[in-house]
Formats: structure tokens, sequence, C-alpha cells
């Protein structure tokens, strides 16, 4: 990518796609395309076609989509599948028909095995079932991954899949109702600080691992592949002698910790004193995810933020956007 290549990031609102804002024009990549949901819907098939015919951008980042955690997830399964889909098949098929040279598409760990072996690698995937409380999200995923692998093989397109980590940082969704479990837990904690309450209930029985990643590591990450020079993207998306593999890549931090010890930290960046309990009745999900980032350290890129120190910026901007203080 050239500084003044017209970049699109499909969801510059979201966790994912204001990181990939941020991170970019701090690099001086300053002809950023973007369109709110108000502006552009972009599960309508004809919106989407006018657009990318009238904008023609070079390169895009598809950070755009319907996410949430294990209770969205189970309350509203064929609204995940379904606007996932639409979303991902208009954006990417149209940045083909566009002639776009690169786009970077953002799934999510949960595309992999419930039961994967651990760290799990890329070529894991589809290799077993699906954790159930989120497959109608992981298989639109996986659709995702496949149209970009099918359009690199029929069109020669350079469409790339990348699988990060549980993400969270500023702009993320505190929603109680919606959220994953880092920024529901922040939230639960302060309202539990605030109240003076002796107990905080966490989810599930606190034993399941979960790895996560600092939104602005993940732009990073993402920035770094779409500047590749063209034969190490080539080589990453369409390896050498093989025809098997399709173009994806983890992006994580390499380690990860048990939900009690999450709700530990957390609580102890929130200032949170009572004691933790956990509810075993509520749904674990898959027992670990951990990926597997050799590719991406091969490549140069390590996390830069801990995770102590990327809950402490989390909630700062927790109390910024949704308690009024700084």
């Amino acid at each position: 990518m050239n500084k003044g290549d017209k970049i699109y990031v499909a969801g510059h609102r979201g966790l994912a796609g204001s990181a990939l804002t941020r991170k970019l024009l701090a690099a001086g990549y300053s002809n950023l395309v973007t369109r709110t949901h108000a502006e552009l819907e972009l599960t309508d098939l004809a919106a989407v076609k006018e657009f990318f015919a009238r904008e023609r951008p070079d390169y895009v980042f598809l950070a755009a989509a319907r996410v949430g955690g294990i209770h969205a997830n189970n309350t509203f399964p064929a609204d995940f599948v379904f606007q996932n889909l639409a979303i991902q098949n208009n954006v990417i098929h149209q940045a083909w028909t566009a002639g776009v040279k690169r786009l970077l598409f953002l799934g999510s760990s949960c595309i992999y095995p419930r039961d994967c072996p651990q760290p799990m690698r890329e070529e894991y995937l589809l290799t077993g079932p699906l954790e159930p409380t989120n497959r109608p999200y992981a298989i639109a995923k996986i659709a995702g991954v496949e149209l970009c692998w099918a359009l690199n093989r029929q069109h020669h397109t350079r469409f790339i899949a990348a699988m990060p980590t549980n993400l969270y940082g500023p702009a993320d969704n505190y929603d109680l109702q919606n959220s994953h479990v880092l920024p529901a837990l922040i939230r639960k904690a302060h309202e539990a600080k605030v109240r003076g309450d002796a107990q905080l209930t966490v989810w599930g029985t606190g034993t399941p691992r979960r790895e996560f990643l600092y939104s602005e590591d993940m732009a990073d990450a993402c920035i770094l592949l779409l500047q590749l020079p063209d034969a190490k993207f080539d080589a990453l998306i369409n390896p050498p002698g093989t025809n098997t593999q399709p173009p994806l890549i983890n992006i994580g931090c390499g380690n990860d910790l048990t939900v009690r010890e999450l709700a530990e930290t957390i609580a102890r960046a929130v200032g949170f004193k009572g004691e933790l309990r956990f509810d075993a009745r509520k749904p674990d999900g898959t027992p670990r995810k951990l990926l597997d980032v050799s590719r991406m350290e091969k490549l140069g890129w390590r996390p830069k933020v801990s995770l102590a120190d990327g809950i402490a910026v989390a909630y700062k901007d927790y109390l910024k956007t949704m308690v009024g203080n700084e």
C-alpha cells in the first residue's frame, strides 16, 4: 500500500475497524473511505454495488460484522448467520468486480473446531465439529474464508482472511446482553464497585481458557499484511506447490488464561474488592481457544500491549464512553 492509495475500512466505528482507522491515519494513509451504517447498509447488494462502482478503492479492510457473546449468539442465531453472510458476500464480491488490489477479511478464532488441538493452527480448519453456542456465526465466517480463497483461485485476486483471537480495547461493546466476556466483566465489576456489592457473579465455571489481543495490536498486524511485497503476500495466500490451504492467517498473542484469572485481573484494574462467584449453570463455551501465531511471528510481528496495560486502557474507555468520566 502506498500512502496515497484509496483504502476502504468497512465497519470503521467498531472495535476492530476503529483501531484500523486510527493506525492507518497515524501511519500517514490519509485517503481513507468510510461509511456509517446509516450511510451504507452492507447487507443491501444494490447499495454496496453502487458504492464500489463509484469509489473504486485500491484496498479493503473488511471489519464490519454482526458480533456478540454467547448470550447474543444463542438469542439471535438467524441474524448472526444471515447478516454476516450478506455483508461478506456483498463486500468481497464487489471488491473483486471493482478491481481491488488486496482485501483483508477479518474473521474470528471461533471458526476452529470446538475440541481443536492447542494451539490452533490454520490447517485445523474444518477438521471437527464447531462449538454449538456460536456455530451460525462461525459458519458465516468460514464461508467468508472460502469466498476469498475461491476468488483467488478462479479470478486471481489477492484476498486474505485474518483470524484474530478475542479482541478488546477502545470502542468496545459494553452491552451486557450482546458483549463479549472481557468488556462485560469490566462493566459488571465497575457497577458492582459503585454499588458496594460484596459479590460479583461471572458466567460459567471460570475454567475455560481464553486468549486476548488489544485491538490496536491487531490493526498493526493487518496493516503489515497488506504492506507486504507481492512475492511475500502471494506466498502467504497461495503457498508454492500446494492449492489445498485457504488464504488464512491467525493473529493472536500466543498466551491464554482462565476466565477466572481474567475476572481477577479485571477486578484489580477496576478496583472491585469483593468476592467472585462463578455460576456453573451458565454456558462455558469452547474449553480453550489458543491460536498458533507462528506464521505472523515469522513476518516479524509481535503484540506490544500487555493484557494488564490493555485492560487499564479499556477501563478508561469504558468510563469515558459509558460513565462520562476520564
